[in-house]
């Protein structure tokens, strides 16, 4: 490792289209989970500059966050740049990093709490970017399943499986989850012109809401231990809506999408208190009025990003409609490429 050199990633956020939820233990444990996610053109990128002098720097651009520190193989973690340090420390633990001075500096093009997988997408890129440096021998299930561990067991955050996953192999996958650690993921084959029309009808809305997803998803995994009838049911057909949602897309019934999606709306809200709420309801209503036929909730719910389908011309009216919220709606692209990692 030579001090001129620079080492990057970057990942790609992702949308659940269906099945969220099921990849959360003790569900997924219990009775096995299914999702269907597909990735943006929105990213998590990470950047490790060695330095001549002056310690380990971590630094959040977006978050305008920065701490410095003098070498050590174990970083605090107290609540600031958690992320950033965790897999630091857990990559030094098992791999040992050399005592260089450097900084490691990361961007998230959407907020945290948005829903559309940022903590888990940003850990993934800082892997890469640990991964590019050290040449460390991962393959992609082994980021994913270390990017699952590091926010899970050494941070303690509460959530889902599927981010890691989605940001780590890319484009429109159907990810099945067995037991305690065992998932496949699916890469579909979707026909260019099916995707190019979800792409064209599928508005991806920002409500200008975010929330602290573990205190939903701790909610939800707590009725599944308690056992509640109604949430285990919802989430049951949830796995229901990722089987219809891959046959749709497969096989370009791209107009029964909406109804998809607008049955696992009904069904998402069993789940855990706090996944909808007054504002949410009254913005899938007003999109629905105004020609969406369905939509959902990003990630673990209760505000961040939502998702409408619009068929035919219908998302301009949606659009405007829905100015008379403080959200915004984003432009995206969807994309074949997951983690990525280069030097300069």
């Amino acid at each position: 490792m030579s001090g001129n050199m620079i080492y990057r990633s970057k990942a790609p956020l992702r949308i659940g289209l269906a099945g969220g939820g099921t990849d959360v233990s003790p569900y997924s444990d219990l009775y096995g989970g299914v999702i269907l996610n597909a990735t943006l053109s929105l990213y998590a990128s990470a950047t490790i500059e060695p330095l001549d002098k002056g310690g380990i720097i971590v630094e959040a651009i977006d978050q305008q966050q920065e701490q410095q520190f003098e070498w050590d193989n174990k970083l605090p973690v107290d609540g600031t740049l958690d992320l950033l340090k965790g897999v630091y420390n857990r990559i030094q633990k098992d791999y040992g990093i050399p005592k260089i001075n450097f900084r490691l500096s990361t961007f998230v093009e959407a907020p945290a709490g948005s829903g559309l997988g940022t903590s888990s997408t940003l850990v993934v890129a800082i892997i890469g970017a640990f991964v590019e440096m050290l040449r460390l021998p991962m393959g992609e299930y082994d980021i994913a399943h270390y990017a699952y561990d590091i926010e899970r067991k050494d941070l303690k955050l509460a959530g889902g499986k599927q981010d890691q996953y989605a940001a780590t192999f890319g484009g429109v996958n159907y990810m099945e989850f067995y037991g305690d650690d065992n998932v496949v993921v699916n890469p579909l084959r979707i026909k260019q012109q099916y995707l190019f029309e979800l792409e064209n009808n599928l508005l991806l809305y920002y409500t200008a809401t975010t929330r602290e997803s573990a205190k939903i998803i701790e909610k939800q995994a707590t009725n599944v231990i308690n056992k509640k009838g109604d949430p285990i049911e919802a989430m049951h057909q949830l796995k229901e809506q990722a089987r219809l949602m891959k046959e749709a897309l497969l096989k370009g019934k791209v107009h029964d999408i909406g109804s998809i999606l607008d049955y696992g709306f009904q069904q998402k809200r069993k789940m855990a208190e706090g996944i909808s709420n007054d504002l949410i309801d009254e913005i899938y209503e007003t999109a629905k009025t105004a020609g969406a036929t369905g939509g959902k909730i990003s990630g673990a719910g209760g505000g961040g990003f939502m998702t409408f389908y619009c068929p035919g011309n219908s998302k301009y009216n949606v659009i405007k409609k829905l100015e008379k919220f403080s959200g915004h709606h984003v432009k995206y692209q969807f994309v074949k490429h997951g983690l990525q990692t280069w030097t300069i």
